[in-house]
């Protein structure tokens, strides 16, 4: 078999994730190509769009969600994603164990002696006469005599892991604020889950965005175990090669895979991309010191990073106040002067999109750390 180093498989993702050229698709395809976005904020898919897509404009996702056309939901890992409206359909099922083991794993005890099917019809009435707020919600079911004295955050994660909740709008839509308030998925998109999804369409696509990749590369993206069975059934219509630690990579025949050297721009990368997640071997995107750095903060909250050379070499944040926008830029290691220029260029245009309104734009390059 070929051997793929690190270098290969890095630009074999950026090239799927269109982070070496920006793609002219629409916000809705890019969303589908990547099998959604991590959305546990809300503006990060924002970033993770303008990255990929020349000329995107925040109110293309802001009326895509308005128009039910994509939703924020608990999918891959158990976090929020926001996917189209198909792919909320078909993904739902098919993560159902994450959440069931969450679960188990959590609130066996809180929820122990329950009849969950009541608890899910009650609601799922519940949310389905309005939106509710995961506290109104949880309070809600607290005063049926059923569930008296029950925890209501217990309650109400039951709930989300019984029935398919989706974050309505104002939620997620750029510039808008307001609490997270909850709706089930067939309520609000009109049509019911898929009954029978395939595992099989979810994985090829997998490979399509992220590829190549091994079976626990598959695993740690979408948060399940037990999918070598699927990798082998679908092992005559992929390509196989090896890593440099010898563990089997499945791909699409036809799927890009540019060489070492390919020219691979200057990136900024949103807060919880999934390109940082999506795979149990992380080198192809991050350097081991770099994992450690990005991920070591509190709560499971990362920041943004920036790629140079295709790698996470930093991280950004931008700083607002009313009338001034500061993008802070923090690297891990040296950087060059080229290197520098391309970084304040590029956030130059990030502060564009992000604080256009903003009278003041500066850029901070630290020192490395």
């Amino acid at each position: 078999m070929d051997v793929l180093g690190v270098r290969e498989l890095n630009r074999a993702l950026l090239a799927r994730q269109s982070l070496l050229e920006r793609s002219t698709a629409s916000a809705l395809e890019m969303i589908e190509r990547l099998v959604g976005l991590q959305a546990q904020a809300p503006w990060p898919p924002y970033y993770g769009l303008w990255s990929r897509l020349a000329g995107f404009r925040q109110d293309e996702l802001a009326h895509l969600l308005t128009d039910r056309q994509v939703v924020r939901i608990g999918l891959m890992r158990g976090t929020v994603h926001l996917v189209s409206a198909a792919d909320c359909r078909t993904l739902r099922p098919l993560t159902q164990p994450i959440l069931d083991g969450a679960l188990r794993s959590t609130f066996r005890r809180p929820l122990d002696g329950i009849e969950l099917p009541a608890l899910f019809a009650a609601g799922r009435a519940l949310v389905e006469s309005r939106p509710h707020t995961m506290s109104e919600l949880g309070a809600r079911l607290a005063e049926d005599p059923r569930w008296t004295g029950r925890a209501p955050a217990a309650l109400a994660q039951a709930v989300r892991a019984g029935v398919p909740l989706v974050q309505v709008p104002p939620r997620g839509v750029w510039g808008m604020g307001g609490q997270t308030r909850v709706t089930s998925a067939e309520a609000w998109l009109g049509r019911p889950l898929h009954s029978a999804p395939s595992i099989e369409d979810v994985v090829l696509r997998y490979l399509a965005a992220f590829g190549p990749a091994t079976v626990k590369d598959v695993q740690t993206w979408m948060g399940v175990t037990r999918l070598k069975p699927v990798l082998d059934r679908l092992r005559p219509r992929l390509a196989v090669f090896r890593d440099d630690q010898g563990k089997e990579l499945f791909d699409l025949p036809d799927a890009p895979r540019p060489g070492p050297d390919t020219e691979a721009p200057v990136r900024f990368v949103a807060e919880f991309d999934n390109i940082l997640l999506s795979h149990a071997d992380r080198r192809r995107i991050m350097s081991e010191e770099a994992r450690k750095r990005t991920f070591a903060v509190p709560n499971g909250v990362f920041p943004g990073t920036f790629l140079v050379d295709g790698f996470v070499r930093g991280t950004w944040r931008i700083e607002r106040s009313s009338k001034t926008a500061v993008l802070h830029l923090t690297p891990y290691e040296p950087l060059d002067v080229a290197t520098r220029d391309a970084l304040v260029a590029e956030g130059s245009r990030l502060l564009t999109f992000a604080a256009d309104a903003t009278a003041d734009h500066d850029i901070v390059l630290a020192e490395h750390e």
